[in-house]
Order: C-alpha cells, then structure tokens, then sequence
C-alpha cells in the first residue's frame, strides 16, 4: 500500500471569521490511503471545527499552517471542488433538503463530477443506486424519501452512508457521525461504512467522536487525542480504552500556545 499521505495537516490554525482568537492551535496529522484514524476529545477541543476546515465549511478561517490532498493544496480549493478530489463529509446534524428525493439529489452530486459537460446515464445510475443499497441492505424505497426530511438520527446517518456509497470517497471525514445513535442504529452505520472499506480497501476515514463505543465496529488504526486545539497523544486502538477508563483529565492541563 502506498506510504504517501492521502491527508496531510501540517502546523494547522483556524479560527471563526472575525474573532481574533484561533480554535485550532497548531494541528498536525497525516492519514495514508487505506487507514482509519479517530479524534476523540472533550467538548470544546477542535475536532468538528478540524473537520469543518477540511470540508471547506464557510464558517471557519484557516490562519496558518497547510492541509494537501494527494499532495495539492487543499485550502486552495473551494469546497465542491474538494469534493470532486474525493472528500467526502458526513455531518453530525445533516440538512434536511424537504422536496428533492435521495436519488435525485445523489443523481446531481453525480452528475457534477462529469467533465466536459456529459450527461449522465439515467438507467445506470439506477443500476449503481439499487446495487449501493443491496450492499448496505436497504430497503429501495428509501431512495424516493426526501433528503432527510422527518428522517429519525438513525435514518439521517444512514443516508449518509449511502451517499459514501454512492460516491465512492477517497477520504470520508465523518464527525461524531455515532451522535444520537442507539446501539441497532450504530451497527448499522458501521456496518455499513465497514462494508465500504472491504470493497475499497484504498478508503480512508477520519472519524471524530467524544466515545469508543463506535470504536468497537469501526476498529481504527491511529487513536488521536484533541484538547485545546491541537493533537496531544496518538497511538493505537488501545488509546481509546484508556480515555473510556480514565477520560480526559490528565490531558487538561497540557499547555497550549
């Protein structure tokens, strides 16, 4: 497998426009193609605004340091275009999109990635729609719901693994996509996302979240630790139990410039 990081975060702040106080400290983080990294830290540390920033959330203005996608300069790009190179974002609260199907709204997100203005083919796309969902064992109707619209959490986070499905991500940042979740729904979507990684073992994955209970499906290979804004401890699975047992206490007080 390659060794090249797919992410690169080097000496990475951010802060809200206009507020002149950075949320990220001075992050650095390298993911290669293939691996599963987790984030986990306590509210307030930076880890949904880190993945925010990779997305391109509006909402937040990198100050210094760089993040490469495959070596490009991904702070360069606007957010559908980091997109189109293959980041894909599962939000903690996804938006519901009330009139606009699942499949037409997957169908557009499909249709964008075409160059040189080629029509996408309606009976394929049904054909990769239905195959997606056997894979991930839903049921086809699910696809003519709207986007979100009177979904349950559960449902909201397994359209969310659809649409990876889909789309077929290089780098999928999933942030605290196990929020709000019961145990039925959290082995569903890692399930899902597990089925993922064995039809593309090249995916990566940042998953971002406060608990190790996701852990116990999604096994990950690097455990990052987040507190005031930068990375404090990384290590294997074994990390995440230690936070389960001890929490994040000792951690406090690590100095942040």
């Amino acid at each position: 497998m390659d060794d090249t990081p797919i992410l690169a975060v080097t000496g990475l702040r951010a802060r809200v426009p206009g507020v002149d106080l950075d949320i990220l400290k001075g992050v650095d983080l390298a993911i290669r193609p293939g691996e599963i990294h987790a984030i986990m830290g306590p509210n307030g540390s930076g880890k949904s605004t880190l993945a925010k920033v990779i997305a391109g959330h509006p909402a937040y203005e990198p100050t210094d340091g760089s993040i490469d996608l495959r070596g490009e300069d991904l702070l360069e790009m606007e957010p559908d275009e980091r997109a189109q190179a293959g980041v894909f974002m599962a939000f903690q609260y996804p938006v519901e999109i009330p009139g606009v199907s699942i499949a037409n709204f997957l169908r557009t997100a499909l249709q964008a990635r075409l160059e040189n203005g080629d029509e996408l083919d309606l009976f394929d796309f049904q054909e990769l729609l239905m195959e997606r969902m056997e894979l991930l064992d839903m049921d086809v109707a699910f696809a003519q719901r709207p986007v979100n619209d009177g979904f349950s959490g559960g449902e909201k986070k397994r359209n969310e693994i659809l649409q990876m499905a889909v789309l077929k991500p290089s780098l999928a940042v999933m942030d605290e996509t196990d929020s709000g979740l019961d145990i039925d729904a959290l082995k569903i979507v890692s399930n899902g996302v597990n089925t993922l990684k064995r039809e593309n073992p090249e995916m990566s994955v940042l998953l971002i979240t406060h608990y190790q209970r996701i852990l116990d499906h999604i096994v990950p290979d690097v455990v990052h630790v987040m507190v005031g804004g930068r990375i404090v401890e990384s290590g294997g699975p074994e990390v995440a139990l230690e936070l389960e047992a001890r929490g994040y206490e000792e951690y406090r007080n690590v100095h942040v410039a």
